[in-house]
C-alpha cells in the first residue's frame, strides 16, 4: 500500500511544473515570410505564412485583384488542395476571441491596427489557414490578408488557446468606422459559421494628435461671458494660427428666435482670445448659444448667457423709500377687492353672458382662425420612423455620389426618416450580392427615392469581361475605391417595371418617387418612372416631408411650419450646409464633363 502511495505521490511533484507551464500564457504567433511552394510542399519550416499577390501571381499565372490583395475564392482548393481535394473538405469553425489593436503610426493623418485572434476546437487538426479582410463601412475600401500553414501541419487541441495575429493594416482614415472578418481554411461552400466578424472604430484625429492639431475636431474651449449695462461681451479662446481658421460665427436661440453673429478676429491684435458683443438681446431672458469655427461640420461649442434686467431710473433715495408698515394695509386692502371682485363675477356667470350676448363659440373659432402659423404634431400612425431606399447611378461620378449620400444623411437627421443606402451598407451588399440587396430593400422599404441623373440613361455593359490590362503592381494590403454602376441602374430598371406594374393593376403609386438635383434635367428622368411623384432638390424639402409623413402642409385657417427644411432654412444646419456644398461641388464637376463632351464633338 505505502508503494502505491510513494508512486502517486512522485507522479504529483513531476506533474507539477507541467501545470505550471500550461498556465503561462504563450506567445502570440506572428506571420512569416517563407515560399508557397514551400506552404505546399509541406516544409517544416513553413508553420504560419502570409501569402502575398507576387505568391499568387506565380501559383495561379495572373494577377489578383488589387483591391482584395493577397486572397482569392477557394483558396484551400487552389493553393493546397489540387493535387488531394480531400485536404480541404474538413469542416472548422469560425475562430473566437477576435480583436483589433491600434499600432502606433507615425502618419497624423491615418491609423494602423493589427487583428488577432485564436482557432477553435472544432476541426482544430484540419485547419489550413486564415483570412482576414478589412472594409470601411459605408465606403467600398476594402483589404484582405491570406495566411497558410504548410500541408503535412496538424495542430492539437492545445493550440486553441494560441492567439495568432495578422500583418498590420495601415492607411486607415480617423474617425472612421470599419468591420474585420477572420476566417478559417478551409471554406467548404455548403456549411456556415466558418468566419468571425467585429465592428470598430479609428480614434479621431484629437484622440491621435490631440485638439490643437485638428481642424476638423477643434472647438474653443474658454469661453466666459460678461454684462455690462445693456451689453453682452463674449471672451473666448481662437485656433492656433497653424491650422487656418480665420472666422467663426455665434448662435443665440430663445423663445423659437435665433441669433446669428459674424466673428473675424484681428490676429495682428491678440493671437489667443477676442471679444465680441451680442446686440439685440431681451432682458430677462435666458439664451442657449453657440459657437464655432467657420468651417462645413464645425464642432459647436455651448454656453449659456441670461441676460439680467437693467434698472433704469435707479433706486430711490433711502429716505423716501416708502416704509413696510404703510404699504402693508395698503397690499391687503387691494387682495381683498380682487377676491370680492372675483366672487361676485363668478358667482353670476348667465347673467353677464345674457346681458352682453357673448356667444362663446365664435369667440373660440375666432381665435383659432386668428393665427396662421401654428404648431401641429405628427400623427402617430406608425412606431417607426418611414424606411425610405435612395438609388442612383453612380456613372455620373464621385461628386454626384456624394451628393446623394449627403442628402441621405440629411433626411435621415432631421427629416425623422431611416435611410437605406448602399454606401451606408456595403458589409450587407458584399453578403448578399448588389442585386439581391436591392431587391429586398424594393421589398420592405415604405418609399423608395429615385435621383435621376444623365448616368441612368447610360446602360454599361455586365462586368465579366477583361480590361486587358495590366494590374497595378503595388504593395499588398492597399486599399481600393470603386462602384458598381451596373448593379444600380439595373436596380433603377426593376424600380421602373414595379412601377409600371403597379400602374396596370390600378395600385396606390405613392410608395415611389423620383428627384433631381437642380444641376440635372426633367429630360434625365426615365419614361418609365415619369408616372410618379416628381421633387426638385433642395427647392422641394417640404413636400418630400410631406410626402414621407402623409401630413398636409396647408389647411383651412393654418399651414405647417418645419424648421429647417425649407430652400432657405437646410443650410443653417451641419449637414445642410455640407449637403449644399456637395450639390455646389457635383454641378461644377458636372458642367465641366458637359463642356468636355461638347468639345471632343468639335463643337464650339
Amino acid at each position: 500500500m505505502w508503494k502505491t502511495t510513494l508512486v502517486l505521490y512522485q507522479l504529483f511533484t513531476l506533474g507539477r511544473p507541467l501545470l505550471a507551464q500550461d498556465d503561462v500564457p504563450a506567445a502570440a504567433i506572428t506571420p512569416q515570410d517563407c515560399s508557397l511552394n514551400c506552404v505546399q510542399q509541406g516544409g517544416l519550416g513553413c508553420k504560419y505564412c502570409r501569402i502575398t499577390r507576387a505568391d499568387l501571381r506565380r501559383a495561379l499565372g495572373f494577377n489578383s485583384i488589387k483591391g482584395f490583395g493577397s486572397c482569392i475564392p477557394w483558396p484551400c482548393f487552389e493553393l493546397l488542395g489540387k493535387e488531394d481535394r480531400k485536404l480541404c473538405q474538413h469542416y472548422v469553425q469560425a475562430p473566437n476571441d477576435v480583436k483589433v489593436e491600434l499600432v502606433n503610426e507615425l502618419d497624423p493623418k491615418s491609423d494602423t491596427v493589427v487583428v488577432s485572434w485564436k482557432p477553435s476546437y472544432y476541426g482544430i487538426a484540419f485547419l489550413r489557414g486564415f483570412q482576414v479582410s478589412l472594409q470601411a463601412l459605408g465606403g467600398t475600401s476594402v483589404a484582405c490578408q491570406l495566411f497558410l500553414f504548410h500541408r503535412n501541419l496538424s495542430l492539437p487541441a492545445s493550440h486553441a488557446q494560441r492567439v495568432y495575429k495578422s500583418d498590420p493594416f495601415p492607411g486607415l482614415s480617423l474617425g472612421s468606422q470599419y468591420a474585420v472578418t477572420v476566417m478559417a481554411l478551409p471554406v467548404p461552400e455548403e456549411w456556415e459559421k466558418f468566419y468571425r466578424s467585429e465592428f470598430f472604430s479609428t480614434r479621431s484625429c484629437a484622440e491621435k494628435n490631440g485638439l490643437e492639431q485638428c481642424k476638423k475636431d477643434w472647438y474653443p474651449k474658454n469661453i466666459e461671458v460678461q454684462q455690462e449695462g445693456s451689453a453682452i461681451t463674449v471672451t473666448f479662446n481662437l485656433a492656433p494660427p497653424n491650422l487656418g481658421i480665420r472666422s467663426y460665427f455665434s448662435l443665440c436661440y430663445a423663445n423659437g428666435l435665433k441669433k446669428y453673429t459674424d466673428i473675424t478676429p484681428n490676429s495682428s491684435k491678440n493671437q489667443t482670445h477676442h471679444s465680441y458683443q451680442l446686440n439685440d438681446l431681451e432682458e430677462g431672458t435666458n439664451y442657449s448659444c453657440e459657437i464655432a469655427a467657420n468651417e462645413v461640420d464645425a464642432v459647436r461649442k455651448t454656453f449659456n448667457v441670461q441676460v439680467l434686467h437693467i434698472q433704469k431710473g435707479g433706486s430711490l433715495p433711502l429716505s423716501v423709500t416708502p416704509s413696510l408698515a404703510l404699504i402693508l394695509p395698503l397690499s391687503l386692502a387691494v387682495v381683498a377687492m380682487f377676491v370680492v371682485s372675483l366672487a361676485a363675477l363668478t358667482r353670476r356667470p348667465k347673467f353677464w353672458m345674457k346681458k352682453l350676448d357673448i356667444k362663446p363659440d365664435v369667440i373660440k373659432q375666432h381665435q383659432e382662425s386668428g393665427t396662421q402659423e401654428e404648431v401641429m404634431s405628427l400623427t402617430r400612425k406608425r412606431l417607426t420612423p418611414p424606411r425610405l431606399l435612395i438609388c442612383y447611378s453612380s456613372y455620373d461620378g464621385p461628386a454626384h455620389v456624394k451628393a446623394v449620400m449627403q442628402l441621405g444623411a440629411f433626411i435621415q437627421q432631421h427629416m425623422a426618416t431611416q435611410v437605406c443606402l448602399d454606401l451606408w451598407e456595403s458589409l450587407s451588399v458584399g453578403e448578399e450580392g448588389s442585386m439581391a440587396w436591392h431587391c429586398r430593400q424594393i421589398r420592405d422599404s415604405d418609399f423608395i427615392l429615385v435621383m435621376c441623373s444623365p448616368g441612368l440613361n447610360h446602360r454599361p455593359k455586365p462586368p465579366g469581361g477583361d480590361d486587358g490590362g495590366g494590374v497595378d503592381e503595388e504593395a499588398d494590403g492597399g486599399l481600393c475605391f470603386g462602384s458598381d454602376a451596373f448593379s444600380s441602374n439595373a436596380a433603377v430598371q426593376l424600380i421602373g417595371e414595379e412601377v409600371g406594374r403597379a400602374k396596370a393593376g390600378g395600385q396606390d403609386l405613392s410608395k415611389y418617387m423620383v428627384a433631381i438635383f437642380d444641376y440635372s434635367e426633367e429630360a434625365d428622368i426615365p419614361t418609365e418612372l415619369r408616372l410618379v411623384s416628381y421633387y426638385t432638390l433642395t427647392r422641394d424639402l417640404q413636400l418630400l416631408f410631406s410626402h414621407l409623413h402623409t401630413v398636409a402642409l396647408h389647411g383651412p385657417g393654418h399651414y405647417l411650419k418645419i424648421n429647417h427644411i425649407s430652400e432657405e432654412g437646410y443650410t443653417e444646419l451641419p449637414s445642410g450646409e455640407a449637403l449644399q456644398w456637395a450639390i455646389c461641388e457635383a454641378r461644377q464637376a458636372m458642367t465641366a464633363k458637359r463642356h468636355h463632351s461638347v468639345a471632343g464633338l468639335g463643337v464650339f
